[in-house]
């Protein structure tokens, strides 16, 4: 699959680990912050549907609006049940 980054509101997915979406292995991004770019947490989704990541301290909303990003994209793009890893 081609990388597809996401627009969270405050917060942009940014596609890592490129040779993983190429291989269909992992889809995975950096969370950034829309107006430092700093990055505040990582999160992963499978081809099985397992989401998981992880957020710098004190960034938990950052990690929650992405996870919510990407469970709407995995379900509604790829069609896979989303579940925790």
């Amino acid at each position: 699959m081609e990388p597809v980054e996401i627009n969270a509101g405050n917060w942009y997915l940014l596609a890592r680990e490129l040779d993983a979406w190429a291989d269909d292995t992992a889809y995975g991004w950096s969370v950034s912050e829309s107006t430092t770019a700093d990055v505040q947490a990582t999160i992963t989704l499978l081809p099985d549907g397992a989401l998981s990541g992880t957020a710098i301290d004190g960034h938990t909303d950052a990690l929650d609006a992405a996870r919510a990003a990407v469970t709407r994209f995995a379900t509604g793009g790829l069609g896979l049940t989303v579940r925790d890893a």
